[in-house]
This record gives structure tokens, C-alpha cells and sequence, in this order.
């Protein structure tokens, strides 16, 4: 099958979101594996991941300099996440690709994401990145056109635009990839976002585009059989934090559907990821799973995870 293998930040991170370069390189050494058994068992796989720590990290050092120095923009900030996290995916994936016996390469995509300049989330950010400052900080910071909001006894936290993604405009150059048996790290961090000023011109904006509306997207426009979503459960689950809690198995978009309706899965934790798998099985037609890293074989085979079909 043609998997999408959607990655959250956190999932790359150390102990407490540790950006530390030591931290990053031992657990995407830990996502390689998974990832390079997957190939193992004959699948084409995209992979994409998150970003939150890792901007959270550029934007920390945003705030102290923001005295001498002009904050790197938000696009900017995506851009480079793409390039280090790939780098170091890279040299994991190679190293679990080779212990295998696999002569597969893996290649990352620096990807774009195309979004509507007029969308309502320009003129009201709402979606909030990196770290808590004092108020001296935030002013600092706003008279550099930068949006913060106080956040009470935590302090101020910036606020951005999440816009909707439209389209990846690389999306053929990595289905082409995948033909030609790459293994592709694109996505990254919701895709870098930019808007079309005219035809084939584009800039980028300052936006936070949702990594899983991103990864759906991206799925629907290389023709992916399945979206894998790895978090930090094994499953979905019904009735979370009850005595009668439950595990939800193989299940149809319909039914997981009404689950929704019924507000089982809470807008904070699963429901955008509910949502996402969702979304993606009733625009293709394939499978949308949520599992576990460490279950993503067994449960693409049909053996773990929550399984959502048509």
C-alpha cells in the first residue's frame, strides 16, 4: 500500500519536549525503525511530521533577542524545522534502511502549502505557539507585529493565523518520488504556508497550518491507500477516563462519525485526529488508522490500532 505517516513533533522530541540535539537524533532513531519495517513488509511510505517543539524552540530564541534582532518569520521558522528534522530522518532512515538489507533511499521534500490570503483565521489568530513570556517580552515582540495575548498567571503566549491548506504544490514531484521507490519526509511541520500572489508566484505568510489537515491533503493528492496517524495511545477510545471506557477496533466512518457527534473525542486531544482520519476515508475511500508508533505495522495490517473504513 501507499501509507502517509503522519509523525507528531512531540514524537521527535526528548523527555519533556528536549529539543537537545542528542534528544531529537535517539527518537527519531526509534521512529526509523518503525518506519523502515513498514518498507520492510513492501509498503511506499510518506512520512510527515510535526514541528511545535522545534519552532517552539527558534521562537525562545526569538524572545531574547528580539532586543538586537529581527524575529525569523514564521514561514521561515516551518523552512527550517523541514531541513534539520530531515536531515537527521535521513541519516536514521539510511541506518535503519541498511540494517534490514533494504536498497531503498530515503529523500526529504522541502513542501509548501497553498492557502486562501482571505481566510477569516488571518484577521483573527487564535492559534497558540512556543513559550509563555513575561508582559516586557510580548510588548517587545507585538511592536514587531507579532500578536500575544495574556494568558493569565502563565504570562503571554503569541497567537497566529492556522489557516485552511488548499493544495501542496510539490505533491506530484513526491507521488513521482514514490513511484520511483523513494521513501519521502515532506509535510513537515504543515507544510511551509504561502499564498499565490498570480500564477505560479508565491510568498510566504505568517500562519501555523494544521499538520493533520496537511497530512489528509496530502494524502488525497498522491492517492494514498492509508493515513496512518501516530500518537501516544494505542487507540481511540470511548467513554475515556470512565469505568466503562473502551477501546474502539475496526469501525466504519459512519459509526465513528456519529462517536463524534456524540462528543467522545474532545477537541484537545483525539478529535482533530478523528477528524482527520475521518475526513480521509470519506474523500478517498481508504483507510484512516490511529495507533501507537510502535503498532503501526500490525495495525496497517489490520491487527492494532483504531482502523477507520469506509
Amino acid at each position: 500500500m501507499r501509507i502517509v505517516l503522519a509523525l507528531g513533533g512531540n514524537a521527535l522530541t526528548g523527555v519533556n519536549e528536549s529539543v537537545s540535539e542528542e534528544h531529537q537524533i535517539a527518537a527519531v532513531e526509534a521512529a526509523a525503525t518503525q518506519v523502515a519495517e513498514l518498507v520492510a513488509h513492501g509498503h511506499q511510505v510518506l512520512l510527515s511530521h510535526g514541528n511545535g517543539p522545534q519552532v517552539g524552540d527558534i521562537l525562545a530564541r526569538n524572545d531574547t533577542t528580539a532586543h538586537s534582532l529581527s524575529p525569523i518569520p514564521l514561514d521561515w521558522c516551518v523552512a527550517n524545522t523541514q531541513g534539520s528534522m530531515g536531515f537527521i530522518l535521513l541519516n536514521a532512515l539510511d541506518g535503519a534502511l541498511n540494517e534490514r538489507g533494504l536498497d531503498i533511499s530515503p529523500t526529504v521534500v522541502v513542501s509548501r502549502t497553498v492557502v486562501e490570503p482571505d481566510d477569516p483565521a488571518f484577521s483573527a489568530p487564535t492559534k497558540p505557539i512556543g513559550r509563555h513570556v513575561d508582559v516586557e517580552t510580548a510588548e517587545r515582540l507585538i511592536r514587531h507585529g507579532q500578536t500575544w495575548v495574556d494568558d493569565g498567571k502563565a504570562g503571554w503566549r503569541r497567537v497566529v493565523p492556522s489557516p485552511r491548506p488548499l493544495r501542496i504544490i510539490e505533491a506530484p514531484a513526491i507521488s513521482a518520488l514514490l513511484d520511483a521507490g523513494f521513501l519521502v519526509v515532506s509535510g513537515g511541520g504543515g507544510g511551509i504556508p504561502v499564498v499565490e500572489q498570480s500564477a505560479g508566484h508565491y510568498v510566504g505568510v505568517e500562519a501555523v497550518i494544521d499538520k493533520d489537515l496537511n497530512s489528509v491533503l496530502l494524502a488525497n493528492q498522491i492517492s494514498a491507500d492509508a493515513l496512518v496517524l501516530a500518537t501516544n495511545v494505542d487507540n481511540a477510545w470511548l467513554d475515556w477516563g470512565t469505568d466503562d471506557a473502551r477501546a474502539i477496533g475496526e469501525v466504519d466512518v459512519r459509526t465513528m462519525r456519529q462517536y463524534q457527534a456524540d462528543g467522545q473525542f474532545p477537541a484537545g486531544s483525539m478529535g482533530p485526529k478523528v477528524d482527520a482520519v475521518c475526513s480521509f476515508v470519506e474523500s478517498t475511500g481508504g483507510r484512516g488508522i490511529i495507533t501507537r508508533l510502535e503498532k503501526i505495522t500490525n495495525a496497517v495490517a489490520g491487527n492494532a490500532g483504531t482502523i477507520v473504513t469506509p
